[in-house]
């Protein structure tokens, strides 16, 4: 392994301890008490439900999987096959252990509540630390394990490629499933029948409370698993492809070895402080974490590289991190001006509050890209200029992807609570204990919405790394291709990359709308046809509404996923590399608008509904909350189905390209 062979042990080590630690998390968790017999029993009915969905989603995604393995073996070679299944199931294992954990982790945070906030904080957030956990340790277990096995980076694409498919199908199918029974709950139960959101008389509550998991949970893993390895495997590249020694191809792992040990200790400091505010504990840890790993970077730059430059490169990429989350804390939080100018413009009708949520939404996606254009050109200047910047854009990347430990914790975080909620409002808790599940799940929408943006700014970082290896890698094949913005050619692919990023945005909102149709439809024959659901003597069958939105996501899942790759495949093949070059910056500038937009605006009009749940402008039940309630349904899709799939799409497309570049350069001669 030579000098720095030291380094991939180092990043093996690092991720099982990530590993144990999540197993020491669970065992943790499974210990506490799980509160009595109904909460137990609605608990229940969301795992059976969730571990469906999800069985019968990867068994879909798997047929996928299998001919995708057969094909690059064929046309590639077998290294490359093997990295993509050993991606494509660590992505799927690092959801299904962490969304396992949360669905047992829901009526135990229920059960906690009854001690206060404080405790009912501690176990949310470590719930939510498993899932984190297992994303990185998984991740550098990977990354580290294949470049051990076979020596080549260039192997690691496979690994890269089948993390972004597994995450660009989980992405889809749960976003679909659960805001198809959001939709068709609130629709349903919230306006036309004037009961709760999780009051046990709806039939799609329990659909509702799985989607939370398999969306938020299960998706949002596979998203950032997928997205800190390939980040790791384009600035490892990059690395190989500018400098071809063997310090530059392993400095990556090596921050990502030292930042899974920042954010295990970075766990243990969310707590609250004096002033009781949920979110400033919650970011109490990611500072901790943030602190600490540029403090483990700073010798390890020193040791590795000899000088400080890509250290600061790296201080660039958390940065960039803190500003992005702060900016989408800004537009989704109740605490400011967007949310509230959305709820105030509830007054006057459905029409204003839909209008004023787009302008929220639109205005929302200007700061975050504006900061990532500030990191790529400060990651760029400090490394140099020249190929020495891009790679310093690699490095602030990675950096950025450091964190996602905590993040991802952050994230599963929400639907832990969200659950939580549901499990103390239906099984009828005390009023006080259902205030502090109440504040928990309010904090869990923010973070929610934060984290998906963290999610969108580390995506389009790393996918300027990913074309700065497609460019290297044609140059590195002989090929003396130039993008030029004045070349039909490469003009075309921007266009096409465009069309992607919208077509996929209408196939996945379009999909939310049909099966929550069939959800609004399903809810009313049961409160038309089962007497006595209404007063409470008769329960509805909830499996009917989880049984619609699994088929409905199942089917509606397939055709979005498929399409950035067979596009891809397409632009290639026919039009050449120029155009393909073009495709991916295509994606990459109308994907962050859009990804930005959508999720921006669906976590502002969500809680500008809960703003007015809380007592603002007539509180629930008056025709401002009416009028809050259409907005939310609309954002629905937009935050947690469409807006963050665009992440993995962006990845999907610029690793394919990557992996056809040897074909491509072939057939030009």
């Amino acid at each position: 392994m030579g000098e720095f062979g030291w380094v991939i042990w180092a990043g093996i080590i690092s991720a099982l301890l990530g590993i144990l630690f999540a197993v020491f998390l669970t065992s943790w968790i499974m210990k506490l008490p799980a509160g009595t017999e109904t909460m137990q029993a609605i608990s229940k009915a969301v795992q059976e439900g969730a571990m469906a969905y999800l069985n019968r989603q990867y068994t879909t995604i798997a047929i996928v999987g299998v001919i995708v393995a057969i094909a690059l073996a064929i046309f590639l070679n077998w290294q490359t096959a093997v990295g993509f299944v050993v991606g494509a199931v660590f992505s799927g294992l690092c959801g299904y252990i962490g969304m396992g954990v949360s669905t047992r982790a829901n009526t135990r945070v229920a059960e906690a509540a009854k001690s206060g906030l404080e405790k009912g904080l501690n176990v949310a957030f470590k719930a939510g630390a498993v899932t984190g956990m297992m994303c990185v340790g998984l991740a550098l277990l990977g990354v580290s394990g294949i470049y051990l096995i076979f020596q080549d980076v260039h192997y690691l694409i496979g690994l890269g490629f089948g993390g972004s498919l597994i995450a660009l199908f989980a992405r889809i199918g749960g976003g679909i499933f659960t805001k198809s029974a959001d939709v068709g709950a609130d629709l349903v139960g919230k306006v036309e029948a004037g009961i709760p959101e999780d009051d046990p008389r709806n039939p799609a509550t329990i659909a509702d409370n799985v989607g939370d998991n398999v969306g938020d949970c299960a998706g949002m893993a596979a998203d950032l698993f997928e997205t800190y390895a390939v980040t790791a495997i384009g600035a490892m590249l990059l690395g190989y492809l500018i400098f071809n020694a063997q310090e530059f191809v392993l400095y990556p792992v090596a921050l990502g070895a030292v930042a899974i040990l920042a954010s295990i200790i970075g766990v243990n400091f969310v707590r609250l402080g004096g002033n009781k505010d949920i979110m400033s504990a919650l970011y109490k840890g990611v500072w901790v974490s943030a602190i600490l790993a540029l403090i483990g970077f700073y010798p390890v730059t020193i040791a590795m590289l000899g000088d400080l430059t890509y250290f600061y490169a790296a201080l660039v990429g958390v940065a960039a991190t803190v500003v992005i989350m702060y900016i989408t804390d800004y537009y989704t939080s109740t605490k400011f001006r967007p949310v509230k100018s959305i709820a105030h413009a509830s007054q006057s009708g459905h029409a204003t509050n839909v209008i004023t949520g787009l302008s929220v939404g639109m205005e929302s996606s200007v700061p975050p890209t504006l900061t990532i254009v500030g990191g790529i050109l400060a990651a760029f200047f400090i490394g140099g200029g020249g190929a020495e910047g891009l790679y310093a854009i690699g490095i602030a990347s990675m950096a950025m992807l450091s964190m996602t430990g905590m993040i991802v914790a952050l994230d599963s975080y929400g639907p832990v609570t969200d659950n939580a909620g549901g499990i103390a409002e239906m099984s009828e808790m005390p009023g006080d204990v259902r205030e502090i599940t109440d504040a928990l799940d309010a904090v869990g929408n923010t973070t929610k919405a934060v984290t998906k943006g963290y999610a969108i700014g580390s995506a389009a970082l790393a996918a300027i790394v990913l074309f700065a290896d497609y460019t290297a890698a044609l140059a590195a094949q002989g090929s003396n291709l130039i993008f030029r913005l004045d070349d039909p050619m490469v003009l075309a692919g921007l266009f096409i990359g465009g069309c992607v990023v919208f077509l996929f945005s209408a196939f996945a909102n379009g999909a939310v709308g049909r099966a929550a149709y069939a959800v609004v439809e399903e809810v009313r024959r049961q409160f038309r046809e089962i007497p006595g659901i209404m007063e409470g003597t008769a329960k509805p069958e909830y499996g009917r509404c989880v049984d619609i939105v699994t088929r409905r996501a199942l089917k509606e899942m397939v055709i979005p996923g498929l399409l950035p790759v067979v596009t891809t495949l397409l632009v290639g093949f026919i039009l050449g590399p120029l155009a393909l070059g073009g495709t991916l910056i295509g994606v990459i500038v109308v994907g962050i608008f859009m990804a930005c937009f959508q999720n921006n605006g669906g976590g502002a009009w969500d809680n500008a509904k809960k703003f007015i749940e809380e007592g603002n402008y007539g509180g629930k039940g008056s025709e401002a909350h009416a009028a809050a309630v259409t907005g939310d349904t609309i954002g629905d899709p937009l935050k947690d189905t469409a807006g963050p799939a665009i992440n993995p799409v962006i990845k999907v497309v610029n690793v394919v390209a990557l992996l056809m570049v040897p074909l491509m350069v072939a057939l030009m001669k």
